[in-house]
């Protein structure tokens, strides 16, 4: 069944509007293939560029001419694939742990671990990865890529359906693929011969369906690109990228597991 979350504004008052202008301002140039931006919780932004490269922006708008992170030569780079995502631990400021999703040079998804000694560090050695995962990917399209903590303290980790078109293999409707799912894991213990444990909470395994992978959190996804959650309610609000016509934005209530969002169904 796919979940639905319909938006209802009522207007119970008249309202007016306003003309408003909006400019449009250069806060930092130079990046190559840039497609995030996020910040550790102190006053720098830090650019990922496609290629393997995290930048960072100091809060007077310069550019660091060295790389917080290269890992340029680990990474397959061009079309959907290369480094996608990025997210720092909640406890940062103390650990120096943060998170990165990116395409290796088999083609494959790996989410890695790097650690920043001090945290407040400009640039960290890429000789400090753990792999927590890596992910068999069979074509070049549909990766997914983006990286979040949730409130609850866990690592989200969205992949793509596999690529290809129309998902030939089925995989975002097959619980024991990775693949076309949203992925929650605990970073904090270790389980299993794993850098990383499973929440308590995830909802597989279960007695129906006994060879699910217990990574899952939500299936049925075909691409998501790009998620987040909400500061206010927790939720997570997931974009999926359509197939020709229609585009996807989905949203899982706090705590809500198992929600099949219907590719390649619908």
């Amino acid at each position: 069944m796919k979940f639905h979350t319909t938006i209802l504004v009522l207007l119970l008052f008249p309202c007016f509007l306003f003309s408003q202008e909006i400019e449009l301002g250069l806060v930092a140039s130079g990046f190559n293939d840039p497609l995030s931006i996020r910040n550790a919780g102190d006053d720098r932004l830090f650019i990922v560029e496609q290629g393997g490269h995290i930048k960072i922006i100091n809060s007077d708008g310069s550019v660091n001419n060295t790389s917080f992170l290269d890992i340029d030569s680990k990474v397959l780079s061009g079309g959907e694939r290369g480094l996608l995502g990025l997210a720092f631990h909640p406890q940062y400021a103390s650990n120096g742990y943060f998170y990165v999703n990116y395409t290796d040079n088999n083609g494959d998804t790996v989410v890695s671990r790097y650690t920043v000694n001090p945290p407040d560090a400009n640039t960290v050695s890429a000789s400090t990865e753990v792999i927590l995962l890596t992910v068999t990917q069979p074509n070049s399209n549909h990766n997914g890529g983006d990286l979040a903590f949730g409130n609850d303290g866990y690592l989200y980790i969205g992949l793509g359906d596999g690529g290809s078109s129309g998902d030939p293999g089925d995989r975002a409707q097959d619980l024991t693929t990775l693949l076309g799912k949203m992925l929650r894991i605990d970073v904090n213990s270790s389980s299993g011969g794993l850098n990383y444990a499973i929440p308590a909470g995830n909802p597989f395994p279960n007695t129906q369906e006994p060879n699910a992978l217990p990574e899952i959190w939500a299936y049925g996804l075909r691409n998501p690109w790009r998620f987040s959650f909400d500061r206010q309610t927790h939720d997570l609000w997931i974009g999926d990228v359509g197939q020709g016509q229609i585009e996807e934005i989905d949203m899982v209530p706090l705590n809500q597991a198992a929600v099949n969002y219907g590719w390649r169904c619908y």
